[in-house]
């Protein structure tokens, strides 16, 4: 059954009539690092919404969840003392909602204090949790009693990221093992109360590819892959190869002879693929950065993501799940769909693992759904867990609002669970794993592969207008659009006078975009005290003749104003109710245009301030580096507070915004408020750049010609979509060593 045609088991009848369905999951993990526990409900504050969130949930049309009911979480201290407060809300508001849960006692976990992945009782312990569970709740038909066992066993026993932190074969072993035994006797349990009781068993199929001087190891990781999957349904076997590398690692024969005879077969195979699953070995280590190195004691070699170096490109979701259909044979569901990337990026992710579920299905596959996951988004997983626990990727609801904020993934999940189809001028293009943007090493080409291209058929992409791509904004729009697979029309002056109706009513009948971008602009800001006629005309008139002509064809702009439109009198940041006084006139041109615009609901209007950005040499941090590197004392205000504005950071902010099809005022800045000497400090010292000619001095010593507001940092009440200024800065260091012209700055200052 490994090879050849696909297996040809018929659908069960109350199945074979069904289209695939739209699961839901929350991101739920309680791992442990050391003697901390690391809890994704309680960073997303779940628990204080659990009635709200499942609203929000089924609002979507979602009626299956995987929903957490985790060991670590009700039973922390002792198997005696159990709390159900939380999970009696949560059931019992899905039960008045019609969604099933398919309910998780143990995610990436190793269990409560009281135990481990290591501990001989583990099996023993959850069977009784189990028990206790099912008979609260003995409606409930699905579980997955562990996720991802082999996943777990990997990161806490074998790579010793999570507890108990070990690094051997032994250890390995004995945790695949025991989660393998805990999973047959909660099942036993469960259903020795339920015996409609479903196993949804979970598991990461991740494949390696390798060099041939590490085909050896390949085929070693490509056998163990099938691990869990392969123990449960009794098809582990003595002719199996690893089969005696787990007697050598010190399992009994009994324990492996035992699910032969008492098989624990999943009803569902739930099949956990992200982008990255995929894995590539090279013994050109030379090839890779340091971080990459590694080795399995007999050769060193390179571990890196197969995505990013295979010329034929990944399987995805169909090819991972013809694999499971082909090996086994049973019922299929994705059972986590998410990736944490940019929003355009994220539909595209879920609508390949659409596409990939219906084709099969078509095929007499038997896949039964994908399951959106991470529906609330998830905290830490760029650490695998470990650190940067607040480091979040917003998902179909973007929790860094008041309340968890509905994304364009939310409109994307309702129209499948509806209809079964969507449509996004972001689903024209690829998503970066079919481009070819996303190489980073060499590509190599795998000589025994067939092409691996999720083809969509060729379509014509729709365009999002930027007028004033020559700008610092316009360039920076353009350049993020394209690395993010968005097709950008630029507009500079000679090809559109957004001043003259005409000239826009023509060129967008012309373009058709779907969305414009306003990045046209006087920015002069001093210069506009003693030239307001052109700073009106071109802020205040050409943005409104612009967005009249959008408003006209229904198409969503987005424009840009700015902190000077306030007075500073507030002392303390600014959000967007607040109500506008600008002290100049650029400030004022800005609040016309504002006042104006937003009488369309269509247009998002985005107020940011201070940008400093990788690609624009005369930025206030440019400058300031540039001075002090030529060892000329800076003059920089102190007494003026402000929040810079990461030029890649607003633009990403922004184009999500856009294709979320959010409008109104929103602010824009990286999170602080700093006076522009802070700021200059800051990044002279995280760059080691000699910053004693820095001198703060007040403002109104600096001879500027317009007045500025003392306090004009910005904040928002609708959502903190931006890293930190520190993060920020950070960035920004590491992208301008990397362009030539602040190389020259940057070199002569030492960095």
């Amino acid at each position: 059954m490994n090879s050849g045609a696909l297996p040809t088991r018929p659908f069960p009848a109350s199945v074979a009539s069904k289209k695939v369905e739209i699961w839901g999951g929350i991101e739920c993990t309680v791992n442990r690092v050391g003697d901390s526990y690391f809890d994704q409900l309680a960073l997303s504050g779940h628990a204080g919404r659990i009635e709200q969130d499942l609203e929000r949930i089924a609002s979507l049309g979602i009626r299956t969840l995987r929903y957490p009911l985790l060991w670590e979480r009700v039973a922390p201290e002792s198997p005696e003392d159990l709390d159900w407060s939380q999970s009696d809300r949560a059931l019992a508001k899905m039960r008045e909602l019609g969604i099933e849960p398919i309910v998780g006692l143990v995610h990436h976990g190793s269990g409560p204090r009281y135990t481990s992945l290591l501990d001989d009782e583990f099996s023993a312990k959850l069977s009784e949790f189990a028990t206790e569970v099912a008979r609260r709740y003995p409606w409930v038909e699905s579980y997955t009693p562990i996720n991802e066992p082999l996943t777990t066993a990997r990161f806490a026993t074998l790579y010793g990221h999570w507890y108990p932190h070990a690094r051997d074969d032994r250890s390995f072993a004995r945790a695949v093992m025991n989660q393998c035994a805990a999973i047959r006797s909660a099942m036993s349990a469960i259903r020795s109360v339920n015996s409609r009781a479903r196993l949804v068993q979970t598991e990461d199929l991740g494949k390696t590819y390798s060099t041939p001087a590490l085909s050896y190891q390949a085929t070693f990781d490509n056998n163990r892959r099938w691990l869990t999957f392969d123990i449960l349904t009794g098809r582990f076997e003595e002719s199996q190869p690893l089969w005696w590398h787990l007697l050598e690692s010190g399992i009994a024969r009994h324990e492996l002879e035992s699910f032969l005879t008492r098989p624990c077969v999943p009803d569902v195979l739930g099949i956990n693929h992200y982008v990255t699953s995929d894995r590539f070995l090279d013994d050109r280590i030379e090839r890779y950065p340091a971080h990459t190195h590694g080795g399995n004691g007999r050769q060193a070699y390179a571990d890196v993501e197969a995505v990013r170096v295979l010329e034929e490109g990944i399987p995805g979701h169909a090819g991972t799940l013809r694999e499971a259909w082909h090996r086994y044979a049973l019922p299929l569901a994705i059972t986590e769909v998410h990736l944490g990337c940019t929003r355009d990026e994220q539909l595209r992710w879920l609508a390949e693992a659409w596409r990939a579920a219906n084709s099969l299905r078509s095929e007499n596959v038997d896949v039964r759904a994908i399951t959106v996951w991470s529906l609330l988004g998830c905290y830490g997983w760029r650490s695998l867990l470990t650190s940067d626990f607040d480091s979040y990727e917003a998902a179909a609801f973007d929790l860094r609002s008041p309340q968890p904020r509905p994304t364009a993934l939310a409109k994307m999940v309702a129209g499948l669970a509806s209809t079964g189809h969507v449509d996004h001028p972001a689903l024209d293009g690829d998503g970066w794993w079919r481009r070819d943007i996303r190489f980073i090493h060499r590509p190599i080409r795998d000589t025994g592969a067939t092409s691996r291209q999720d083809a969509k058929g060729s379509r014509t992409q729709r365009a999002i207008l930027v007028a004033g791509c020559s700008g610092t904004l316009g360039r920076a729009f353009r350049r993020i659009a394209a690395q993010r697979g968005l097709t950008a029309i630029g507009a500079g002056h000679d090809d559109l006078d957004i001043c003259n109706s005409s000239s826009v009513a023509a060129f967008l009948d012309r373009v058709r975009p779907w969305a414009v971008i306003n990045a046209a602009g006087y920015v002069r800001v001093d210069d506009a005290e003693h030239d307001a006629v052109n700073c009106f005309r071109i802020n205040t008139e050409g943005g409104c003749v612009l967005g009249d002509e959008c408003a006209r064809l229904g198409i969503p702009l987005v424009a840009f104003s700015s902190d000077l439109v306030f007075d500073g009198k507030k002392g303390q940041s600014y959000v967007e109710s607040d109500a506008t006084n600008p002290l100049g006139i650029y400030g004022a041109s800005k609040a016309r245009l504002e006042e104006h615009l937003l009488r369309s609901p269509s247009t998002l209007l985005i107020r940011t301030s201070a940008f400093f950005g990788p690609w624009d040499s005369h930025n206030f941090l440019a400058t300031t580096f540039r001075e002090l590197s030529q060892g000329r004392e800076v003059r920089v205000a102190n007494d003026t507070v402000v929040s810079p504005s990461y030029v890649p950071d607003l633009v990403d902010a922004t184009l999500d915004l856009l294709i979320d099809g959010e409008s109104g005022v929103w602010h824009l800045a990286n999170i602080g408020a700093l006076t522009w000497f802070e700021f200059a400090r800051m990044a002279a010292q995280k760059a080691g750049i000699d910053h004693s000619r820095l001198v703060g001095v007040p403002i109104g010593e600096l001879g500027l010609r317009a007045r500025r507001p003392i306090h004009s940092s910005l904040t928002s009440e609708r959502g903190l979509l931006m890293p930190t200024v520190d993060k920020a800065i950070d960035c920004w260091l590491a992208s301008v060593s990397r362009t030539q012209i602040n190389l020259e700055v940057l070199e002569t200052s030492g960095v």
